[in-house]
């Protein structure tokens, strides 16, 4: 049976990588096989190219367009190498980022064309979405704060933290309409609490989705 792919979304700094691996822990102890990706990268040609978004200085010269059709790319290789594979394989997959981070970052964020963003992102992703959507909402005063807190003094931020706060803002009002619009998929968590308590929260949310569970890890 095809296996669960949920995918974690919202701005820089609300957890996403701590309540990936927490999530990751409860279910291989429920005897699930789970793999964890990110985006951009999660293969080869996609490292290559988060290189190229976050941290070349090259980078800092692209233009909105340019920086869609390239998330657009990572995000093909990543579904056909391994998202894909792993679900038809009966894998849980938990992914940091998918393409609601393009329908936000680029469609909204950087006021590209809507359903020119919506078709690219088709075009990538094929038949693969989510099966759940978790949206971590943080306040961008609060997602400063850990971030300065997590990062040596030494550490700049990348090309995608280091945007203006109006960017953020627009960021975080695209997700909670994303949420609004695709109730059923997306869901909104508060990333304020303490880690424990962001990850019942979301486990509540994601529950009913691996109910049928057995000891081997299939459905």
């Amino acid at each position: 049976m095809r296996g669960r792919f949920i995918t974690f979304e919202g701005s820089e700094g609300g957890g996403k990588s701590t309540q990936i691996q927490r999530l990751a822990a409860r279910l291989r102890g429920m005897g699930c096989t789970v793999i964890t990706t990110r985006e951009p990268g999660g293969t080869p040609i996609g490292e290559e190219i988060r290189q190229l978004l976050q941290f070349s200085k090259a980078g800092h010269a692209m233009q909105p367009e340019a920086e869609l059709l390239l998330f657009a790319a990572s995000r093909a290789q990543l579904v056909r190498e391994v998202i894909a594979p792993a679900l038809e394989a009966g894998t849980i997959v938990l992914a940091d980022r998918f393409f609601d981070s393009t329908t936000v970052y680029q469609g909204v964020a950087r006021r590209l064309d809507p359903e020119r963003v919506r078709w690219i992102n088709a075009f990538a992703v094929g038949s693969v979405v989510p099966d759940r959507t978790v949206v971590l909402d943080l306040d961008r005063a609060t997602a400063w704060q850990r971030m300065a807190a997590r990062q040596p003094e030494s550490a700049a931020p990348d090309r995608m933290e280091s945007q203006p706060e109006a960017f953020y803002e627009a960021v975080r009002a695209g997700y909670l309409a994303l949420a609004h619009a695709e109730p059923q998929r997306v869901r909104v968590i508060d990333a304020a609490p303490a880690a424990a308590a962001v990850e019942q929260a979301i486990w509540e949310t994601l529950e009913e989705l691996f109910h049928g569970i057995h000891a081997a890890g299939r459905f």
